[in-house]
């Protein structure tokens, strides 16, 4: 099953409303995937800052300190957000890698959700409503976002294993569906120095990216190449810091739907999760096209 939201505003005095709108998106969608949740948002950047979103089952304990602690292992100023089992870590651009891998040292128990100079994720198992409530998502701004519902089928109903999967700057990916050689495409992947920190196939379809990405290709022409090496049947919804896209497979046998206006794009696994979106009725409504690429960007 899995139910899968996204939302990119084409019109800024939405921004304010993105969490919201995601939120009821997400809700909408519980009875595909009560197990766990999680959503993506992308916000205004901060000159020179970057972001690590961080989760620990052991928060108070993990977070009390952390923020001078990381501050002082890269000789740089961290500010640190919480929200929840969550916190967000800001700091200068140019020390990022070195924070990622000096929280491996410091705090062995700590999960990066995402990195990146605009996204942040927030995942944890649990029904939609009560994730949403916990990381108060309706109230954050942005300009687009994604999130999911999951019923687990492949791996362990855990944080880790929640969706979105973030294995690039900037970038996640929602899934629904289920690939059939991502075993084959995991250790390929992780011989070319791609993160994959999960036995989630998801992780994968996001890893596929990163790395096609890496070498040269647009975030066109890596969705393009799902069609080609990932087998199995899939719904991606793509996070970038730009904007988001979204490709199905050639058989398209899970289900989705895409809503445009002049104010925003959307995408429900069912149409109604866009029902309550400001001027749906007016709307083009459509079902994304089998084994085609759809992207937005600002």
């Amino acid at each position: 099953m899995c139910g899968i939201v996204g939302l990119f505003l084409k019109d800024k005095s939405l921004e304010p409303e993105l969490g919201k709108l995601l939120t009821d998106m997400l809700v909408t969608m519980t009875d595909r995937g009560p197990d766990s949740a999680g959503i993506a948002i992308y916000g205004g950047e901060t000159a020179g800052q970057s972001k690590l979103t961080v989760q620990s089952d052991q928060a108070d304990a993990d977070f009390a300190t952390l923020a001078a602690d990381l501050g002082a292992a890269i000789g740089a100023e961290v500010d640190l957000r919480r929200a929840d089992s969550h916190a967000v870590l800001s700091l200068p651009a140019d020390k990022a890698e070195h924070a990622r891998a000096a929280l491996a040292d410091l705090r062995p128990g700590l999960r990066v959700m995402s990195d990146g100079t605009n996204v942040e994720i927030y995942k944890a198992v649990g029904l939609p409503k009560d994730v949403a409530a916990r990381f108060n998502l309706a109230e954050m701004s942005g300009t687009h976002g994604i999130g999911h519902t999951r019923m687990a089928t492949e791996s362990a109903v855990t944080t880790q294993g929640a969706h979105p999967f973030s294995t690039g700057s900037d970038q996640c990916l929602v899934h629904n569906g289920s690939l059939s050689n991502h075993n084959n495409w995991r250790r390929k992947l992780r011989r070319e120095g791609v993160r994959i920190e999960s036995q989630n196939d998801t992780e994968v379809g996001a890893a596929y990216l990163t790395w096609k990405m890496n070498n040269g290709a647009s975030l066109g022409e890596a969705l393009e190449g799902t069609l080609d090496d990932l087998d199995g049947f899939f719904t991606f919804v793509v996070g970038t810091k730009d904007g988001f896209g979204v490709v199905r497979d050639p058989i398209a046998c899970k289900p989705a739907v895409m809503a445009e206006t002049d104010q925003y794009v959307a995408f429900g696994s069912e149409y109604r999760a866009l029902v309550n979106l400001p001027g749906i009725e007016t709307a083009r409504v459509w079902e994304p096209e089998p084994a085609t690429v759809y992207f937005w960007s600002h």
